[in-house]
């Protein structure tokens, strides 16, 4: 089983890709830029760009019929590494106790030259 998921409540594929796929047991959630998905707009600032690209994920994961809660592994995508811990203090609001595995890497450019990109892989409820 292999299911497609869209959801308008975040930002369409800007690629040839899917927003997330759905297999029997778990989600894998395409990576997730900072743009609204109602504006197309992206924020200046970096800690708004975190907030938007979790939020993101989060969406898709509902529709998934998951949630952040269920996420099991991340990958970060940082364009400059001396904002790591301001990332680390946001991502950890939104994860809990019990962190997701992650990866975090510094990146030179990003799609549409935006600051983080995060991408994740959660469990089905």
């Amino acid at each position: 089983m292999r299911e497609r998921i869209q959801t308008e409540k975040a930002p369409a594929a800007i690629g040839p890709y899917s927003q997330a796929i759905k297999t029997k047991d778990l989600i894998f959630v395409s990576g997730q830029i900072p743009l609204n998905p109602e504006t197309g707009e992206i924020p200046e600032a970096f800690s708004d760009q975190v907030d938007l690209v979790i939020n993101n994920l989060r969406r898709i994961l509902e529709a998934a019929g998951s949630s952040l809660d269920l996420v099991v592994k991340t990958t970060v995508f940082l364009k400059d590494m001396n904002r790591f811990q301001e990332f680390n203090d946001i991502y950890a609001r939104y994860f809990g106790e019990t962190m997701p595995a992650r990866a975090a890497v510094e990146v030179s450019r990003l799609p549409k030259d935006v600051e983080v990109e995060i991408e994740a892989i959660a469990q089905v409820k």
